[in-house]
């Protein structure tokens, strides 16, 4: 007599039987009918769909610079690979015959004294740096310039803001490494296709 109960009339029942296979099933039917009409929709799901499907190759020269410090250039490009590969569906290939070509130039980079002790040193500084993108495809047409938010004539800035505390163990170098990770992140999220 475990899980049966008797109603009031004398007929026996199992407890939760009842209640849960018209419930399973109407979700189970719900769920096929959603997914058939998203998919019929032309809707996609995963992170394939937020990238355009006419792309499957990127060339990635190595960034220009217009700033002083040596190795930034390579850090960036070599970041900016990473996270292509590791975010989006294209593959990066070392060769100008790629479907687009992603050009980037640093333009800026900053620094600023914010905090100070009473002895006049610095406790804080902060540092910013700016790129400016172009992607492009084979024929030299801009990918991105009916994104006018971010893009504006196929030419993108992007800027990074970072806060180095010596204190707390950090860096210049710790401090170029967080704003070379935020720029390569922005700049993947500025290739996915405009909702």
């Amino acid at each position: 007599m475990d899980g049966e109960w008797r109603t009031e009339d004398g007929e026996r029942k199992k407890a939760g039987r009842d209640l849960w296979s018209p419930l399973l099933a109407a979700t189970l039917l719900g769920l096929i009918f959603c997914s058939a009409g998203c998919f019929g929709l032309g809707y996609q799901i995963g992170a394939k769909s937020l990238f355009g499907q006419d792309i499957k190759t990127v060339y990635v020269p190595i960034f220009e610079s217009d700033v002083e410090q040596r190795d930034l250039a390579e850090r960036l490009t070599e970041a900016v690979c990473k996270r292509i590969e590791a975010r989006s569906p294209y593959k990066v290939i070392g060769r100008p015959t790629a479907d687009s070509v992603l050009e980037g130039r640093i333009k800026q980079q900053t620094q600023a004294i914010t905090i100070i002790n009473n002895y006049d040193d610095p406790r804080q500084k902060t540092r910013g740096l700016s790129v400016e993108l172009r992607w492009k495809d084979r024929r030299d047409r801009d990918l991105r310039q009916f994104d006018s938010l971010a893009w504006h004539h196929g030419v993108a800035d992007v800027s990074s803001t970072a806060y180095m505390v010596a204190e707390y163990g950090q860096s210049e170098a710790t401090t170029d490494q967080q704003q070379i990770d935020v720029i390569a992140d922005k700049i993947v999220g500025m290739m996915e296709t405009p909702w």
